[in-house]
């Protein structure tokens, strides 16, 4: 045990941020970073031409339509902690991204719009959160616009994800009759100032919820209906702790507006102060189940996520790679779990969206860039010895099949090496049928063939046609190879392999799936697998 390791590590404050698409995660994401002084101004230190958009939305496809599509990562430093912000995709079409980099965060920022409460969405996130025990701070949002009465918002919580909600800050009005929030756990009142988009004027100082500053903000009827909703919280809720909420069973409830900076230092604050550092992860050692501590000696992690051509002028492919343990150095030789390959990581990345800097070192619980030219695929575990491994990432049966090819023949060879990069990265799946020439990709949302599409033309000069595909379903199979084999024989036209060579069963329907389980009893129809 490395205590110099143990103790790096217990600096580290790795989490995600979720929500439902317009809820104002990116605004959140930009204005954490100022207020851990990581950009200068919100809006991405709006610069002219080209760089005039958010830090953290930055492929091309992304910014015409205002939303995020691809994972990124930030890291910053602030009031003695080193934070790793993962920003995930708000749109529902790319949650297997998603759900990938939740693997790598050690809890979840969950954000509501005020006025709508929890989303489909929202709740499609949650589940993901609980099925690995994440820890969630909400951050009700937009509430210098119309909103839900913060009573119904609260039981809203409670009923939909069985959580305790437990408000930290309640809030004085909203929409236009927005002036601000009590500090439960101070006693004081946090005035809110509407400023003008030229008003460099931040919002008043804090004043004591007793003392007659407090009249300056608040008129005799507001400050009887906010100590009034403070009493009734008080008997309402449970009051906030520490345990419950590590355990998974409440959420502390931060208020505020992101896009007018109003409660975001002090959700900053409260990620400090309760987000976990990173904590031993389950694994295998030569196929013994151990424990590995963030403090342990040797270097271990896995890749999470992988990024092609974040930067257009250099044909490059990060793999993303949250680090479980050890002090990660420069220059350190990295063996992948299973094939043995070892790599000399000579060009590690710390990012600030797609700005990114050389890495000295690393410890767990952050989040570094490893360039490499294919070798390293979403789901790989890497360690100095090569012998840890940790459970892989899952693959889900995509919900939309559809046919691909080139709309020059002489460029099928690139095509080729275009999707595979592509299903590499986790953007698409890749089934390359037994019969026939044609590939088949899945994704779990239409949006995704929109980005594929856009990527081909853009990265690799493919102009595609997308065309239905006679399949709808696709399965992995798993049984005995006797079994397997039978079923394959007896469905070849049926058969396909994916970007690992696994065997896929491509149905027509949901009815032919039942029809052949039940069939071939022996031979089990998987809607997951796991990569790596």
């Amino acid at each position: 045990m490395n205590s110099s390791s143990a103790a790096q590590a217990a600096r580290r404050r790795t989490f995600a941020i979720i929500s439902h698409p317009d809820a104002g995660k990116t605004t959140l994401t930009e204005n954490l970073l100022l207020a851990g002084g990581a950009i200068r101004a919100a809006g991405a230190v709006r610069a002219r031409g080209e760089n005039r958009r958010t830090r953290s939305d930055w492929m091309k496809i992304e910014r015409e339509r205002g939303i995020s599509v691809s994972a990124s990562v930030m890291t910053f430093d602030h009031d003695g902690l080193m934070f790793n912000l993962l920003d995930t995709p708000g749109h529902e079409d790319f949650s297997e991204d998603t759900y990938r980099t939740l693997t790598a965060a050690d809890a979840a920022i969950m954000v509501l719009d005020a006025a709508k409460g929890i989303e489909p969405q929202t709740l499609k996130l949650f589940e993901v959160c609980r099925l690995r025990d994440i820890p969630i701070i909400t951050f009700i949002n937009k509430m210098d616009r119309e909103a839900q009465d913060p009573f119904e918002l609260l039981d809203e919580i409670a009923s939909k994800l069985a959580l305790d909600p437990a408000p930290l800050y309640w809030p004085a009005g909203s929409g236009g009759r927005f002036k601000g929030m009590l500090d439960l756990r101070r006693q004081q009142f946090l005035p809110f100032h509407k400023k003008g988009a030229n008003d460099e004027e931040g919002h008043p100082g804090p004043v004591g919820v007793q003392s007659n500053a407090i009249s300056r903000f608040l008129d005799p009827a507001e400050l009887e209906e906010v100590t009034e909703g403070l009493q009734l919280v008080s008997e309402a809720a449970k009051p906030f702790d520490v345990e419950s909420f590590l355990e998974g069973h409440m959420t502390p409830i931060f208020f505020g507006s992101a896009l007018r900076h109003f409660g975001v230092d002090q959700l900053l604050e409260g990620i400090g102060a309760y987000a976990p550092p990173p904590s031993p992860a389950a694994a295998t050692r030569n196929d013994q189940p151990i424990h590995v501590a963030p403090g342990e000696s040797e270097v271990s992690g896995f890749v999470f996520k992988v990024q092609a051509n974040m930067d257009p002028n250099h044909r490059d492919r990060i793999a993303f790679v949250r680090l479980a343990s050890g002090r990660f150095t420069r220059g350190m030789k990295l063996k992948v779990a299973g094939t043995g390959k070892q790599l000399s990581v000579n060009a590690p990345m710390m990012f600030f969206a797609s700005d990114r800097e050389l890495a000295e070192d690393a410890f767990a619980g952050d989040v570094i860039g490893i360039p490499n030219h294919g070798v390293l695929r979403v789901g790989d575990r890497l360690s100095e010895t090569g012998t840890v491994r940790y459970s892989g990432l899952p693959n889900f049966a995509p919900e939309i099949l559809r046919r691909v090819r080139v709309k020059d023949p002489l460029k099928a060879k690139h095509l080729k090496r275009a999707l595979e990069g592509l299903a590499e990265e986790g953007v698409t799946q890749l089934f390359r049928p037994e019969l026939g020439s044609d590939f088949i990709v899945g994704a779990v949302g239409q949006l995704q063939f929109e980005v594929m599409a856009d990527r081909l033309a853009g990265e690799y000069a493919l102009e595609c046609i997308f065309e239905p595909s006679p399949f709808s379903e696709a399965r992995w199979l798993s049984g005995a190879a006797a079994d397997r084999l039978d079923f394959e024989g007896k469905h070849r036209g049926s058969m396909a392999r994916d970007i690992d060579g696994s065997p896929v069963f491509l149905a027509k329907s949901a009815w032919e799936v039942g029809y052949v389980s039940e069939r071939f009893p022996k031979v089990e129809f998987l809607k997951t697998r796991e990569r790596g």
